[in-house]
């Protein structure tokens, strides 16, 4: 008789024959690389797009608040349409919007264009997040779905990486346009492999008979029909929500000034910016494996699935604490330290909220979940991007406001998820199996 983990959900002795579930991962990983390229590259070539169109800080926020905008309903749309297409059509028209976008960037020159293409790139983007959760949720048993989210989600750190290392080399040799053409060639292509690659595991002829039991093995939140609406019912959208809501916003203000906030206090070049951003996202990467990797292993050891996740994400919180400091230190190495520790800890944060969603709701209303809790934070994402942007216009760049802010949404966000989730995920899954009175 099978072995099982007190409240894990899942049967430890399980070993299957067959691993393609993590080639369905690497090309989640490769996306989302593709997703963050195209993302953060206006961040980093803003310093040189901006010396050349003499935008301002509060024109650039704003830009930032129309791709959140488009982000926001893109998410929530892009998310119900996966739950109704499906994983293998939603990703793919969701990839193919915001390659397209993200190619349009090379050919506008004005702040109205780079609006327009920001808004089509948000669109598009907003599908990536919401479609990927699900397809972790549909390959993977509830003790690995962290660890397979958060080696997913550190393309987003491998794409920031990359992105200063495309700019600075592509830019120098055929000028800043040419940036944004490379990366949405890059995304069409990986099109063309994922239709060929994917299909759900119960039709993939690649997934053995054991994969497919180990993949399936653990008991889940009943399946049913659920209305939008009737998302805003369950605990696993409310508590993605609040903690989405309180740290999107910092996320993206690392992604989306960071490079300019290196380019102004220490006054380095586009060339010279790309070593520092390269560690920084190094450090992200490690981060968001790590994260989800920790609350895996919380559970092997015999803790029930939603206490791991807490302290994860606990252990993640405090890691974000000393940033509050990055603008008050003379080497950019210790700056560089500060903001990669606080950016690697973010991405192991959102690993574990990602999974959460996929612990507490029915698979068919993942992507829906997600796609909600996105949108709403990518809204408040806008705003705070507008409220950034006049800041540092006021205040001559001075960022030391806006790093104590950061600091501390972590910690906050983590309380609030401890007191959204019930005690164990047993009691949850009974909870929704009882028939309505």
């Amino acid at each position: 008789m099978l072995k099982t983990t007190e409240d894990s959900g899942t049967h430890a002795n399980v070993k299957p024959a067959g691993n393609y579930r993590w080639v369905v991962v690497a090309l989640l990983f490769v996306i989302t690389t593709i997703n963050y390229m195209d993302r953060n590259l206006l961040g980093v070539l803003k310093p040189t797009i901006q010396g050349e169109l003499h935008f301002s800080e509060t024109d650039y926020g704003e830009i930032v608040f129309a791709f959140s905008m488009a982000y926001a309903a893109g998410y929530a749309g892009m998310g119900a349409f996966t739950d109704k297409v499906g994983i293998r059509i939603g990703l793919a028209v969701a990839a193919i919007v915001w390659c397209a976008a993200s190619t349009a960037h090379g050919l506008v020159s004005s702040v109205a264009g780079f609006t327009m293409a920001r808004i089509a790139l948000g669109l598009g983007e907003g599908g990536n997040f919401p479609t990927c959760i699900k397809t972790v949720a549909t390959w993977f048993p509830v003790r690995d779905r962290a660890l397979a989210t958060g080696i997913f989600n550190s393309g987003s750190n491998v794409g920031g990486l990359l992105a200063p290392l495309i700019a600075a080399f592509v830019t120098a040799y055929l000028g800043w346009q040419a940036a944004f053409y490379f990366t949405g060639v890059i995304g069409f292509v990986w099109v063309a492999f994922w239709l060929v690659m994917y299909k759900a595991p119960e039709e993939h002829p690649k997934v053995s008979s054991s994969e497919l039991a180990y993949i399936q093995s653990d008991p889940e939140v009943p399946t049913k029909k659920i209305p939008w609406i009737t998302l805003l019912k369950y605990p696993g959208t409310w508590t993605y929500l609040i903690g989405a809501i309180l740290t999107n916003p910092v996320w993206w203000f690392y992604n989306n000034w960071v490079p300019s906030f290196l380019f102004s206090k220490f006054h380095v070049n586009l060339l010279a910016l790309g070593l520092p951003l390269v560690v920084i996202y190094l450090m992200t990467d490690v981060g968001s494996i790590m994260g989800g990797w920790l609350s895996g292993r919380l559970i092997k050891a015999g803790l029930g699935v939603f206490t791991a996740r807490k302290l994860a994400l606990l252990t993640c919180a405090l890691c974000t604490v000393p940033v509050f400091m990055a603008p008050g230190v003379e080497s950019i190495w210790v700056a560089v330290l500060l903001i990669g520790l606080a950016m690697a800890a973010h991405q192991g944060f959102s690993a574990n909220l990602f999974t959460l969603v996929s612990d507490t709701m029915p698979k068919n209303a993942v992507a829906g979940a997600v796609g909600l809790g996105g949108a709403v934070s990518s809204v408040l994402s806008g705003f705070s991007a507008v409220v950034i942007g006049r800041i540092l216009d006021a205040t001559r760049n001075n960022y030391t406001l806006v790093f104590f802010v950061c600091a501390g949404a972590y910690v906050v966000a983590t309380v609030a998820v401890h007191f959204l989730l019930p005690k164990r995920r047993s009691d949850l899954i009974d909870a929704m199996a009882a028939p309505a009175e």
